[in-house]
């Protein structure tokens, strides 16, 4: 299955999904690997296994096998880290945020890949996560490293887009059960 098979998944009611998916993908001007890097990290923090199951092997056959590896290091670190980031910056008590993380993630200091595709995924999955510290970090990296704004929304628009896709095809599988 595919990108296209995918799409022809999307019920008549959601016909702008379909066309900004054919858009955020077929339109982007992202470089290949920042592209399907975001596709597959989106994917995979959507947790929808429609949208996992169809979109993946695209994504794997654009990647090459590091940048494969590093998407869903990029994936799994943030699913981590967006928890944990977010939880601290919503307590009222401050003093969380003084205290050490004590977490492993080395991952994002030898990703594998170029640090600003590995921030731009990880920048990604924040997005669809909702965690505004993670959010302010990878988004401060990448404009110092001189990516354009538009190559940060670009990302997002994917997140947003790919997570609406998940959304809907898995509300309409259980409404059709």
């Amino acid at each position: 299955m595919s990108l296209d098979s995918l799409k022809s998944s999307l019920p008549d009611y959601a016909k702008d999904l379909k066309l900004n998916l054919s858009s955020v993908i077929g339109n982007s001007g992202l470089p290949a690997q920042q592209l399907w890097g975001t596709v597959l990290v989106t994917a995979i923090a959507s947790r929808s296994a429609i949208v996992l199951r169809e979109l993946e092997p695209e994504a794997k056959a654009n990647l090459t096998p590091e940048a494969y590896t590093a998407a869903k290091s990029a994936a799994a670190v943030m699913a981590m880290n967006n928890v944990f980031y977010r939880t601290r910056h919503l307590l009222s008590d401050q003093e969380y945020g003084t205290l050490r993380a004590g977490l492993r993630m080395n991952i994002i200091g030898n990703p594998g890949v170029e640090k600003v595709d590995f921030e731009l995924w990880s920048f990604a999955v924040s997005a669809i996560n909702g965690c505004g510290a993670c959010l302010d970090s990878h988004e401060q990296v990448l404009r110092k490293a001189g990516v354009d704004r538009e190559v940060v929304q670009e990302a997002f628009k994917i997140a947003s887009v790919i997570q609406a896709v998940g959304v809907t095809l898995d509300a309409e599988a259980v409404l059709s059960e």
